[in-house]
């Protein structure tokens, strides 16, 4: 319980560090004004994490302490060495929310949500958390199943939110990588270059690269794209091109507004 208190300054020690490489190693600059982009983002990811966090945080401790002390879920089934129970509790949760990213997007329902997150315009390390609050709602309850099917750790759950955080922080940041870093990083994981693809407002483009930590699952199941010239890649969603319309109380009445691409 002590790892899961550090995770709060762990996620903004992330966000400043992330923002301060932008500003020294940027990836490109940006095509509208930080400033307003960031009094969207930033409201909704302070919002989302003190919402998610009263309704969610104490009843996944709990889920979680129960089914350990009961033997719940599929974990429990095979007399597993502890370390390999956190290796795959970590696994499994990175594959669901592969899965729930895809259904997002192949969901129109769901993708109301969803297109909040990618109507940002540009993308940096604020992109990360916005989210409309009924999707991390949403997201809540498919991590509350999966634990308790599977029956996750603690130790699991914990590695896994402070790592899925870092990841996504990461592969968002406007940051110039290496190419030669992100060819080995992605064997295995999700590099920035990547995922711009994911945000490209072409849809063949868009609805490829869901993984979230790992690639493996985009390459196993047939989502990866990384042949796409990163220079002509244009972020945002194609009907949503005025920053004026893209704030705060504009997103959180985005979904239900008219259902487009």
């Amino acid at each position: 319980m002590e790892l899961y208190a550090t995770k709060p300054y762990i996620y903004w020690g992330g966000v400043f560090i992330f923002l301060l490489c932008e500003q020294f190693f940027s990836y490109r600059e940006p095509t509208v004004p930080r400033p307003r982009r960031w009094l969207a983002n930033l409201p909704l990811s302070i919002m989302n994490g003190a919402i998610y966090h009263l309704l969610y945080t104490s009843a996944i401790v709990a889920l979680i302490l129960v089914g350990q002390e009961k033997q719940v879920g599929l974990l429990h089934v095979w007399a597993l060495p502890g370390w390999l129970k956190i290796v795959a509790g970590i696994l499994i949760l990175d594959f669901f929310i592969y899965l729930w990213h895809l259904l997002t997007h192949a969901l129109p329902f769901l993708w109301r949500f969803h297109r909040v997150h990618h109507s940002d315009m540009n993308m940096d390390v604020t992109t990360a958390n916005r989210f409309h609050l009924g999707e991390f709602l949403f997201t809540g309850l498919i991590r509350l199943a999966v634990i308790h099917t599977f029956g996750i750790g603690l130790t699991a759950y914990i590695l896994f939110e402070i790592w899925v955080n870092l990841s996504v922080q990461f592969h968002h940041s406007s940051i110039r990588v290496p190419d030669w870093f992100e060819k080995l990083w992605v064997i295995l994981f999700v590099p920035p270059f990547l995922h711009r693809i994911h945000h490209s407002v072409r849809i063949k483009e868009r609805d490829t690269n869901y993984g979230v930590i790992f690639s493996l699952w985009d390459r196993m199941l047939g989502t990866l794209t990384t042949e796409v010239e990163q220079e002509k890649i244009i972020i945002g969603i194609g009907s949503h091109r005025q920053i004026e319309q893209l704030g705060f109380w504009r997103l959180l009445a985005l979904p239900f507004t008219r259902n487009t691409p």
